[in-house]
């Protein structure tokens, strides 16, 4: 092993409770390395967490505490994001860079601290800063409190499934290189399924494996990890029972295809119910427009106890690049569950009603290729990314670093899905929307027709949401509401908005801080398709932002 890769094994310990004590502290020590992609046949270095890729997997149970002390052993600056995690009053350990910390810098470390509150479910865990999160991911298994039992049937076992995408090239020297003259990034070079690609030529591995046994029932925690991929999931031959999405339990439904967008997360039910032998599992990538992607196919196998040593392979079709009907028909099923137990409490009264549209842009640039830069906005505004953390900023008072004058409704309303306007320019800024403590909002996320319109994995930190509506064509506020689900909406922290199309979400902000709203494609993140949200503080100390810990790294 050349002299670069350090390893580390994962740091599991949970503190000595009596059994019958559901919340414990559990802590975990996280390496950021550089470590050999041996899974991809490929001997460049990449950045990892234990030397593992994907990263070590993080178990809890609802209401745990988890620490998990970050040390940074590469050349790269790094942050850690908790996918998902309600972070309440804990902002100061969400993870994305300059938004609610200043970056861990080589050499040095950061303890995150927080409490998984009413959670339980699939989430993950990735990098927040550049495009490291392309290997730096993993998996967050939340199980229900002790004693408390699925809202399914209980399965035989479960296993962890995480895409990604593999690029050959250095991706943080790719990245660097384009921005500087405006180019648009190169596409990943393959798909992966728990850091494999599945058989290429020239390379020995065999791809991912699912060991299954006649007869039982297994429940897959599905986690899209890829950088800009909305994906296709298929198993040749068997049907998948899907019953959470985003760490939030759902009414059942079957399929034989599931949708993912990047950050979503999806525990399905699959029963091995077929013959012996040897299944083809396939993800493959939307994209119903003309935006390049990275077209390939990864496969893996579903593999029967008693297979013989070399036997056919049952194969399956995969959806079309374009099919959205097929995305339209999984989000459509998708409910909250809504019992008793878990109640979907949708708001039914709203303070800020927001029209957030967006799209890309083109604005001038001197430096760069035919004299323009692409970039990417939320209602015309291209984000700008401090170099003082919104959050430290936002709790010492330290003017200058953002204002709270970011628009709730475009400024210049226009056909939004239709023949785009003249002017392409955004304006820049770091702005901020204010919203009181305890408040109501609902977003209309409205996809505009700029240069070309694509779907949006829109996410939201620190927060759930319902999405209570969705559309094509522009939002039409005085008859779409009529059709909103404020029954059973599913319940997610990231949501495709769809091509040219709109979604409606709901939530109450009732988490005091700093708190990121973004698309997660990467590419679209890196032009600036972001904006933040400060919520004030309530009454009192439990309505308040936590104080910021000693180890808080600096800029």
């Amino acid at each position: 092993m050349a002299a670069w890769a350090r390893t580390a094994v994962v740091v599991v310990a949970a503190l000595m409770f009596p059994a019958l004590v559901e919340s414990v502290v559990r802590h975990y020590k996280f390496r950021v390395v550089l470590k050999n992609a041996t899974k991809l046949c490929a001997t460049k270095p990449i950045v990892t967490v234990n030397g593992k890729f994907p990263g070590p997997t993080l178990h809890a149970r609802e209401d745990d505490t988890v620490i998990v002390r970050v040390v940074n052993h590469v050349q790269y600056n790094v942050t850690i994001h908790w996918h998902g995690v309600r972070q309440l009053r804990t902002g100061w350990s969400d993870g994305p860079a300059y938004i609610t910390q200043c970056p861990i810098q080589t050499g040095q470390s950061y303890i995150y601290n927080f409490t998984l509150t009413g959670q339980r479910g699939t989430l993950l865990w990735h990098a927040h800063i550049t495009w490291l999160r392309a290997t730096v991911h993993g998996a967050i298994v939340i199980l229900p409190k002790l004693g408390v039992p699925y809202p399914f049937p209980t399965p035989d076992k479960e296993e962890i499934i995480v895409f990604g995408e593999w690029w050959k090239t250095d991706i943080e020297t790719m990245i660097n290189k384009v921005m500087q003259v405006s180019l648009t990034p190169n596409v990943s070079d393959s798909h992966t399924i728990n850091g494999y690609t599945g058989p290429v030529p020239n390379c020995s591995s065999k791809g991912f494996t699912l060991h299954v046994e006649s007869g039982k029932t297994y429940l897959l925690r599905i986690i899209n990890a890829a950088v800009n991929d909305e994906l296709f999931f298929k198993v040749a031959g068997h049907q998948l029972t899907v019953v959470e999405v985003d760490a939030t339990y759902t009414k059942p439904f079957k399929t034989d295809t599931i949708f993912i967008g990047p950050g979503q997360t999806t525990n399905a039910l699959l029963t091995a119910d077929q013959y012996t032998g040897k299944y083809l599992i396939a993800i493959s990538p939307f994209m119903d427009t003309v935006v390049a992607v990275d077209n390939l196919t990864a496969i893996g196998t579903l593999r029967y106890k008693g297979t013989p040593a070399f036997p056919p392979i049952t194969l399956t079709s995969i959806p079309p690049q374009n099919a959205t009907p097929i995305t339209n028909t999984f989000m459509d099923r998708l409910r909250s569950l809504n019992s008793d137990q878990y109640p979907a409490n949708v708001p039914l009264t709203i303070d800020h009603s927001l029209l957030f549209t967006i799209g890309v842009g083109v604005n001038p640039c001197a430096t760069c290729v035919n004299g323009s830069r692409v970039v990417a906005g939320i209602n015309n505004v291209t984000f700008v990314m401090p170099t003082t953390a919104l959050l430290q900023a936002h709790y010492y008072s330290i003017s200058g670093v953002f204002t709270v004058d970011f628009p709730g409704n475009p400024l210049i309303p226009f056909n939004y899905t239709g023949t785009p306007p003249a002017n392409l320019q955004t304006m820049n800024g770091t702005k901020a929307y204010r919203l009181k403590y305890n408040s109501t909002v609902q977003i209309v996320l409205q996809g505009t027709s700029f240069i070309a319109p694509e779907s949006h994995p829109i996410h939201l930190h620190g927060y759930n949401f319902y999405v209570v509506g969705k559309g094509v064509g522009n939002f039409d506020p005085n008859n779409d509401p009529k059709n909103f689900n404020l029954v059973d909406p599913v319940e997610r922290n990231t949501i495709s908005v769809p091509t040219a199309g709109w979604t409606a979400i709901r939530f109450n902000a009732d988490n005091p801080g700093i708190w990121f709203l973004h698309c997660h494609l990467e590419v679209h993140t890196t032009w600036g398709l972001k904006m933040v949200f400060l919520v004030d503080n309530g009454n009192g100390p439990n309505e308040s932002i936590l104080p910021p810990p000693s180890d808080l790294p600096t800029c």
